[in-house]
Order: C-alpha cells, then structure tokens, then sequence
C-alpha cells in the first residue's frame, strides 16, 4: 500500500516549496542551491554515460499511462552507483587520493568504487561480507586495478563494515560512503538532470526512484524540487526492508530489527542522516512492493527493454505499476529510474515462478475415481495449465494446481465454473505457505493398500496447446491416475510424473497406450524401481506374521521396466 506521508513531513510540500532554491534546509548540510550547482558540476561524464529515457510500450498499456524508463543499467557496471561513487572520489584532495580510499558494500557500490578507483590510477580496498555470492564479488575484482583490494571479511554486513572502519583508523584511508554523502548524493542528482534535458516535450507527471539508503531518492528529488517542483518524487522499497518508509512517517531515523534480502542491493536497515533530512523535505510519497510485485516488474521491464534487471533495479518499476493501480492513473506521465542489471543467474528461476500475474494457484477437491481428473480439465481447457500435482489418499483427492487466465474477468469465470460444478476451489495466490513451499510439498507417501498395482512413469511430450489433453483423453478408463506432477517452466519440453494403477490382466493393454503415446510424439521411462520412488511415495510396509512382506514397491509394469525416451 502506498504510504502517504503527513505534510509535517514533507508530504505535501506546503506552498510547492516556497522559495526552496536558496534556502537551507538545515544547518548541517548544503542547502537546495548548493546541491543543483553540485549536481551542475558533476565529473560523473568523466565515466558515466547519458543513459537512454526509454519509453516503455508494454508498461504504458499496462498501466494506461505514458510510462518511460531512465536507463540506469546501461552505465559501464550496469548500475547507476557508478555515478556517486566517481563524483565523491573525482573530488578528493592529492593528500586523500595519495592515502587511497575504503568502501563496504555486497554489491552494485563495490562495483562502482573499482571502477572509479581504477579510472582514477588510485588505490581503494574494498570489504564485502564473506557470504557476497561470487558472481558479485568477481565482478569488483573485475573492475579493481593492481592497487586495490577486494577482502572479503566478517558473516554480517555491520561486522564487514567493522572491518572497514578499523582499516580506515589503521591506514587513513578515505571512506566512500555508498549514499550518505553530499557528494555521492549530487552525483546520483545527475539523473534528475538528465530526465528533465529528456523530457523537454513532455509533461512529468511523477519520477519514481527505488530506496536503499536513500542517496539516488535525495540526489534526484533535490534537483527536481528545486528546478520543477511541480514533479512528484515518489520513493519505493521492498515491503521487508521500508527503512525511509517507517522512517517518515516516525518524522525520525527508525532503524529496523531485519530486513528482507531479496532486493538485497536495496536492502538497509538504517538510512543515513543527510538521505533523511532531504527526503524529508523533497519526496511526496513512498510505496511499498512485495516479491511478488517485483518479480512482474522485472518480466514487464524484460518484455520492454530486453533487460534482465535486478530486483532492486525493478522496485521503481513495480512501484509505478502500483501507484498508477491504487491511484486510478491514467494518461499521466510516468518515469521509472531502472536503477540496476546486476542479476544472479541463480535467481532467474525464482523470478520467472513469481513473476507469472496472470498464473492464478489453486486447491480443488475431485472424486477418487476414474475420469475425475479429465472432468476437471475439461472446466479449465483452452487456458494453458501450468501446474497439477496430485497423489492418492483417499476420497475425496485433492489437487494442487495453476492455470493462466487471459484476464482477471477470464479468471473470475474459470473459478465460477468450478464452484457452479460442485468443485469448490481455494484460492491460493496470496497465500505465501503455498507459493512458497507448498507447491513443493504436495504428495507425499500413499498408504500401501492403495499401490499394489502402481506403477511411476516419467513422460516428456511438446509443449504446445492440447498435448496434456491429449495425454489425458486417451488414457484408457480401467486405469486410474493415483500421482500426477506436471510444472511448466516454459521450456519446448513438458515434463510430467505419473503413477498409474494397472491390474494384472490389463498390462498388455497399457503397453498399447505406450506404443500409442510414442506414436503421438510422446517419450516415457519407467521409474518404479526408481530409489527416489521408493524413499519418499511409498508408505513403508512392516513384515507380516510369516515374516514375508509385500515388496515395497510394486514390479515393473512394463516387464523390464524399460524406456522410451527420444523417441
């Protein structure tokens, strides 16, 4: 929800900031003017690029909106902290640069430093938590020339940053401070800047900036108060790490107990002192974003741009997408700062299971019998099914599944349709347990009288409309499904488990199916005796009184318990 702050605090900016050029804004630091005639005076071309105002069709038609997003991942380490940190270490004295400088960061103002650092012929050592995954951490040695160091040190970021401070005590190093700082401040100011030079034909309605520590939110809000005050400034942080969030609306610096690390480059439990004086004054309002709205955020950025961007580097992407929804926006003029592209691979996964919103989760109950599971699909059908996982229990069965409704009217009616037949599916897409482990979780062991006659195939087939139908439609009636585990992750290959319960006398039969399947492109192997099978879906069975037991798992169905994979 988009938290709107009290006047007191800025919100309102009463008057439109009455003759804030050339006033102070407090006495500890520069005061409007001084911060535009540095932003004026920036060295940050030295190394930065002018980055493109790209105009975003697929987030303008989302959003009913004219939405344009400030290129922030185009700069030489993908990161617009490049500019901060040059524009602080430009400005040192001979004495400072000749006592070389020290930063602490896990991620894109590590990288910056380097670079800077490098650009500049001077040494830097930078500290980074020994838990810095090391796509991150090659990266700054990438950037780092001879005289720098990269030292990974300390399990937290506040032992790090120790660390850090000791150095500085020891050698008389420079601190470069990733956001609290005047000059790192003006630096990210230049962004400002450049939106107002790129939107001469246009009218801005509101420039949205994601928040960490608050030094890209301060730099370009001063800028865009001072010089078009008319411009909303609208800050946005993940919902776990709302540091300057909480932090205005206490009307004092609030440090929080944890924050969530998932936009780990905006993740801060404390923002500085001078990030907080400005935003007090400059932003008119804050947003808060969950997982869930960053990971779409990231997939509309993609459709627009090409780029993967990291998580913090959508938050002011996800943010304009919520404010133009809880607003009732339209034909307004939006800028969203893409303030990152420094993505873990590893996380692509993650990103793409979330980012589906038109992907609607649900529980639903159908009766332990033959030709249930195709009666069901057949409520769903055309809608792409994107997951289904089941396991005998009993009766009724229940099912875990999610399919993609081409809008939320499409949605509203599929849900409909089920209760109206008797079925009556539970929502799951808020529900954080399901989408998280749940789905994960679904199955377990069957009770040994239910698999004495069960047999596991794992079954690949094209992904393309119609083939899951078809693989259920053509499966004879005397068979009956008793686990079945289907996930699309958008692959050319679908990928389904399924047991099936097969008498004696009908084996013949279910080899027909088979050749029948290959027949249709479908490729299957056997996977009864599979130990993975045995361990985890089937109940475990204890000896009997002569001491023989039935095997715990059943024989293979196909008598040799062969493939036929690549077919």
């Amino acid at each position: 929800m988009a938290a709107r702050l009290r006047p007191a605090l800025g919100a309102r900016l009463s008057g439109r900031l009455l003759a804030l050029q050339g006033r102070a804004f407090a006495s500890q630091g520069p005061d409007a003017a001084s911060y535009v005639n540095m932003v004026l005076n920036a060295k940050v071309y030295d190394v930065c690029k002018r980055t493109e105002l790209h105009h975003a069709p697929g987030l303008s038609k989302t959003t009913g909106n004219k939405v344009f997003l400030k290129r922030e991942d185009q700069q030489s380490v993908y990161s617009f902290k490049l500019r901060g940190a040059y524009n602080r270490i430009v400005n040192l004295s001979s004495d400072e640069k000749a006592r070389g400088i020290c930063a602490c960061s896990a991620g894109n103002h590590a990288q910056g430093v380097a670079y800077s650092a490098a650009a500049l012929d001077i040494s830097a050592k930078i500290f980074m938590p020994k838990t810095t995954p090391n796509i991150k951490v090659d990266a700054v040695r990438r950037f780092a020339n001879e005289q720098s160091e990269v030292i990974l040190t300390g399990n937290t970021y506040d032992e790090t940053y120790a660390a850090t401070l000791a150095c500085i005590e020891e050698e008389g190093r420079v601190l470069v401070h990733p956001f609290n700082d005047p000059l790192v401040i003006a630096g990210q100011g230049t962004i400002g800047k450049e939106i107002l030079e790129q939107t001469t034909k246009e009218e801005v309605d509101a420039v949205f900036c994601c928040v960490g520590g608050g030094g890209l939110l301060s730099g370009v809000g001063v800028f865009l108060k001072t010089v078009k005050p008319s411009i909303k400034v609208i800050g946005v942080e993940a919902v776990d790490s709302a540091a300057m969030t909480e932090s205005l609306k206490a009307g004092e610096i609030v440090e929080l107990s944890t924050v969530g690390l998932f936009a780990d480059g905006a993740a801060v439990r404390k923002v500085g002192d001078e990030t907080f004086r400005l935003c007090r004054m400059v932003c008119d309002e804050m947003v808060t974003v969950t997982t869930d709205d960053i990971c779409a955020a990231i997939k509309d950025s993609f459709i627009d741009t090409r780029v993967v961007l990291e998580p913090a580097g959508a938050l002011a992407a996800a943010g304009l997408k919520k404010y133009a929804q809880q607003n009732a926006c339209e034909d307004k003029t939006f800028v969203a700062v893409t303030s990152g592209a420094n993505m873990d691979f590893d996380r692509l996964r993650f990103v793409s299971e979330r980012a589906d919103t038109s992907e609607t989760l649900i529980a639903v109950q159908i009766p332990e019998r033959g030709g249930a599971f195709i009666d069901l699909y057949r409520h769903i059908f055309p809608r792409n099914v994107t997951e289904f996982s089941y396991r005998i229990s009993g009766d009724p069965a229940n099912i875990f599944m999610s399919f993609q409704a081409s809008s939320a009217e499409d949605r509203t009616s599929v849900l409909e349709a089920l209760r109206s037949s008797g079925y009556d599916p539970i929502d799951l897409g808020e529900n954080e347990l399901a989408k998280t482990h749940g789905r994960h979780l679904i199955g377990g062991r069957a009770p040994a009288q239910l698999t004495e006659e069960e047999g596991l195939f794992s079954f690949e087939f094209p992904e393309k409309p119609g083939a899951l139908l078809r693989f259920l439609e053509n499966l004879p009636a005397e068979f009956n499904v008793s686990l079945f585990h289907y996930r699309s992750h958008g692959a050319d290959i679908a990928r389904v488990l399924v047991a099936v319960q097969v008498p004696v006398k009908a084996r013949q039969k279910f080899r027909e199916y088979l050749e029948f399947l290959v027949s249709k492109g479908y490729s299957w192997r056997e996977e009864t005796e599979n130990e993975v099978y045995n361990r985890f879906m089937l109940e475990p069975v204890e000896a009997n009184t002569s001491g023989r037991s039935r095997p715990r798992r059943p024989p293979p169905l196909t008598l040799t318990g062969s493939s036929v994979f690549g077919v």
